[in-house]
């Protein structure tokens, strides 16, 4: 007999499932609630509802833990290539090595845009936002490809879909990229790795071409890798809501892409290189910050450190400040900047303020610093994120048809006037 949780409103008593997932997470059924009783139940920012079942990330806030597929965060990080977790994200297994051979055969054929889409960079201003041009272009591919207007969720059609939509993401990125510069294309190059040629796409040049070396090809990875998936955010609820109304899958994620580009979302690591930036033009010493953060009138939050679902640390940040050490060591960069970051976490680190409330550094944090070392520039960040986020929206708008899951519709509770009568404008 299934468990069940009893709900008592005045003198009535109402029954409703107790359902268990596979890390014993237990969520009561409210679907039926509202036939059964007329309540709705109320939770703005949907910060304790479940909005579906799925079965492809595990993210425990508490403990630290975070999954794809099952597989740990620490161990993908570790041996995997971005390739090979966005096969595993979008197919439930890791794959084999003749799986994962056609799968970059596929990104590799798909890499290059249809020569009139390349016109249509010159109709952005040189300033537009690469996320405004990343949207746009995601829902302009898929007018170059109308095959992928089609509805599928497996089978051929949606593996062409799925290969199209993460291929492209990086040639619009970085066309995007070099249109605002003012520098010409670089086309894709099948004989590179996927994060090697999306950084010869960025950094080329007629009279050089961009070579990464394996431990900016390794931190490219990563980045990518870590940023993958996360459960229900913002962005991935986005693209469920809209592909919930048979959307497809580019018109769903190009939505995706405008939650991302939200700087309470995927705008977090931007934010954190303005602050050193304000904090490095203000010339004041680290500790006036410090302090000034832990004044609760002051106004001042110190950006990339604490996480919404993670309340000791973040796995992500464990392994990408190692990464980011790395890769400053191998560029022996010498960046202000970067030294006031290293500066700042080292502080953090050792104070007990920050340490009992389990303000540690976000990945966001390592990753601003990440890809300032790499050459991003600034404005770039929040496509980084969504080029490294589209093998979670890609499965989780895939699992939603799969589910069968039936159109998004909220309800509300209405607080503004009763019925009132009409009046004619000549009696107001």
């Amino acid at each position: 007999m299934s468990e069940k949780a009893t709900l008592q409103i005045g003198d009535k008593h109402y029954d409703l499932d107790v359902f268990t997932g596979t890390e014993n997470e237990k969520c009561i059924d409210i679907q039926e609630l509202r036939s059964k009783s007329g309540y709705i139940t109320m939770d703005p920012g949907y910060g304790n509802t479940g909005s579906c079942y799925s079965s492809i990330t595990y993210v425990d806030g508490t403990n630290g833990i975070l999954r794809y597929r099952g597989y740990p965060i620490e161990q993908v990080a570790e041996q995997a290539t971005f390739v090979e977790i966005a096969y595993l994200i979008l197919y439930g297994e890791l794959p084999q090595e003749s799986e994962r051979k056609v799968f970059s055969a596929a990104l590799n054929e798909h890499a290059a845009l249809h020569t009139n889409l390349e016109h249509h960079f010159s109709g952005f201003p040189k300033d537009a936002p690469p996320m405004a041009i990343l949207s746009a272009m995601l829902n302009l591919v898929a007018c170059f490809h109308p095959e992928v207007l089609e509805v599928h969720s497996e089978g051929p059609e949606f593996d062409k879909t799925a290969a199209l939509l993460l291929s492209k993401v990086r040639t619009i990125s970085a066309f995007a990229y070099r249109m605002a510069t003012g520098k010409p294309f670089n086309h894709p190059n099948p004989h590179l790795s996927y994060c090697s040629n999306f950084l010869h796409m960025m950094f080329s040049e007629p009279y050089k071409e961009y070579i990464a070396s394996p431990v900016v090809e390794r931190a490219m990875n990563l980045f990518f890798v870590l940023h993958a998936d996360h459960e229900q955010n913002c962005s991935t609820s986005t693209v469920r809501v809209v592909g919930s109304s048979r959307a497809n899958l580019f018109s769903s994620v190009a939505a995706g892409v405008c939650a991302l580009w939200g700087p309470l979302h995927g705008g977090a690591n931007a934010g954190v290189i303005k602050m050193l930036e304000d904090i490095k033009a203000s010339g004041r010493p680290l500790t006036y910050y410090i302090e000034k953060a832990k004044d609760k009138n002051s106004g001042f939050r110190l950006m990339g450190f604490g996480h919404r679902v993670y309340k000791n640390f973040d796995p992500r940040s464990i392994i990408l400040k190692k990464q980011v050490h790395e890769v400053l060591h191998e560029l022996n960069l010498d960046d202000s900047l970067l030294e006031i970051a290293l500066e700042l976490e080292a502080a953090i680190l050792n104070d007990d303020y920050f340490l009992s409330r389990h303000l540690y550094p976000n990945v966001d944090f390592y990753s601003g610093i990440l890809l300032r070392a790499i050459g991003i520039p600034l404005n770039m960040y929040t496509v980084m994120f969504a080029i490294g986020r589209m093998p979670g929206w890609i499965s989780n708008w895939k699992e939603l048809l799969q589910h069968d899951q039936r159109i998004s519709r909220p309800r509300q509770i209405y607080t503004g006037y009763t019925e009132r009568p009409f009046v004619p404008i000549e009696q107001r």
